[in-house]
């Protein structure tokens, strides 16, 4: 590609230099990456400033350099005649720019699907996954769990990448055959402009609670970072939002999309009703334009009612057949690390990635409406470091009021102290119903084993993941490796 092909940007304010016939080998934004005849787009991060860099990459033979500083273009051009300098007004959203041109407009090639919210994203985008495929359509995902290119993972860093490798994903699942892709968008990067410029066919609200505000500092600031996604969408999408979120108003506000609401409310577009579950699945009916549709999922808990049909509704807007949407709901698996319900006879352990006060409470009353009062209930839970500290004392709360027994431990540490966020929990229980277990291997096994028989063990706020960081090195750590391992212990002793 010809340098020229990138300076119609509407972010391109001015450049200088010999623009003519220049090849680029590609695009970069890391500077220790840099390769001659590249692209280099200096972004302004929190731990440092592209632009910082630039004499590094000057030393690289880039062929342009992008910023946004006006003070490094002024001083930097005075002295280079060989670099093309190019001043933009913002260079996040010229980095996605450039990516999207660089890798010929992906999402305008594909049916991308966009989930976001606090809770939902990942169960959302497996059912997509699942109902897109029951159709024949090759599937992509992008998300905490992992990126998939119909069924070949490829491992993740970030719930969504940096437009560069987004953009890079996008192509690259389209050349793979995908012809749809659901991804989450989380709220860190709406705000660091990752999406900017996709093209989305849908975007579905899940809904709004509580979290990252150590990022985001206010509840407003959250709010406006998921509205980003829905401001970006066109007249030919769709905007699909849970009615029954207090947020949902602020979020689809601005919106020019096609509207089309979900929920209890009577006003629902898509109404949902009848809902009912127990650790094998759940079900419900849902109610649209004088249709009922009945509706059956492995996945387990009310809330998922909601997942499902921000899901159903993605696919019937779309024109997908309404039997293959319900099919592909019915038949899709156990998310990982998503209410995933392990064990035999009756002792139950559930893995939940609930980490955050609304998602675990959520989780805490779905179990009891399950089980009852008749059988105890011990919650295994911590908070992660440097992370929002105010949900602490309310998780804390949570757990205790909700469960029988409570083993506080430790999450993701990180570089905070650990007795420290262990003490912040602690500050909100006011029963003595909870004992405290650092070690979280030691935490689940003292859970399963020393819980009765008749117990459901709750292990919250890793899912998935199957490490745990401590200062800043990440050790192998799987919540549900632990929980397979003692409960077949205790299969083999009561075999015995």
């Amino acid at each position: 590609m010809k340098l020229t092909e990138f300076l119609n940007i509407p972010n391109c304010l001015k450049a200088h230099g010999n623009i003519e016939n220049i090849d680029i080998t590609g695009i970069y934004y890391d500077s220790r990456k840099v390769v001659k005849g590249s692209i280099f787009v200096a972004i302004k991060g929190y731990s440092t400033d592209g632009h910082k860099f630039i004499n590094d990459v000057l030393n690289k033979n880039v062929s342009a350099v992008f910023v946004e500083d006006e003070s490094y273009f002024e001083s930097i051009v005075l002295n280079n005649s060989k670099t093309v300098f190019v001043l933009v007004k913002d260079t996040r959203e010229a980095l996605a720019e450039l990516s999207k041109i660089y890798f010929e407009d992906p999402s305008n090639r594909i049916k991308l699907f966009g989930v976001t919210g606090t809770n939902g994203k990942t169960t959302t985008t497996y059912l997509l996954k699942s109902i897109f495929e029951t159709a024949n359509e090759k599937t992509g995902i992008i998300g905490t769990i992992a990126n998939l290119i119909g069924d070949v993972k490829i491992a993740t860093e970030m719930t969504t990448p940096e437009s560069l490798e987004l953009n890079s994903l996008l192509n690259e699942m389209y050349i793979q055959g995908c012809s749809t892709v659901a991804m989450e968008v989380s709220s860190h990067s709406l705000f660091l402009k990752r999406v900017y410029g996709l093209n989305f066919a849908a975007a579905i609200f899940t809904n709004l609670t509580l979290d990252h505000l150590d990022f985001h500092k206010s509840i407003d600031g959250y709010v406006n970072s998921k509205k980003i996604l829905f401001d970006q969408l066109d007249e030919n999408s769709f905007c699909i939002y849970n009615i029954d979120d207090e947020y949902h108003e602020q979020i689809i506000k601005d919106c020019v999309a096609r509207k089309v609401s979900f929920g209890t409310m009577e006003n629902s577009d898509f109404k949902i009703t009848d809902i009912t579950f127990d650790l094998s699945g759940t079900s419900f009916k849902l109610i649209h334009n004088n249709q009922t549709f009945v509706i059956k999922t492995s996945l387990v808990g009310g809330f998922n009612a909601y997942n499902v049909t921000g899901a159903f509704i993605a696919a019937y807007m779309m024109g997908f057949d309404t039997d293959l949407i319900i099919k592909g709901i019915e038949i899709a698996p156990q998310v990982p690390g998503r209410f995933e319900v392990l064990g035999f006879e009756e002792k139950k352990v559930i893995i939940d990635f609930a980490h955050t006060s609304d998602s675990l409470e959520k989780t805490l009353l779905n179990i009891r409406e399950i089980i009852g009062t008749s059988r105890p209930l011990y919650t295994v839970m911590g908070c992660g470091g440097d992370r929002d500290q105010g949900k602490r004392p309310i998780m804390g709360k949570v757990a205790s009021e909700l469960s029988d027994k409570v083993i506080v431990t430790n999450d993701n540490p990180r570089t905070e102290n650990e007795d420290q966020i262990i003490e912040d929990i602690l500050a909100g229980i006011l029963q003595s119903n909870f004992i405290v277990q650092k070690n979280r291997e030691q935490a689940i096994r003292y859970a399963i084993k020393e819980s009765p028989s008749n117990a459901v063990i709750l292990v919250a706020g890793k899912g998935h993941e199957d490490y745990q960081i401590i200062g800043k090195t990440k050790f192998h750590l799987s919540d549900k490796e632990i929980a397979l391992q003692v409960l077949g212990e205790l299969q083999h002793v009561e075999k015995i």
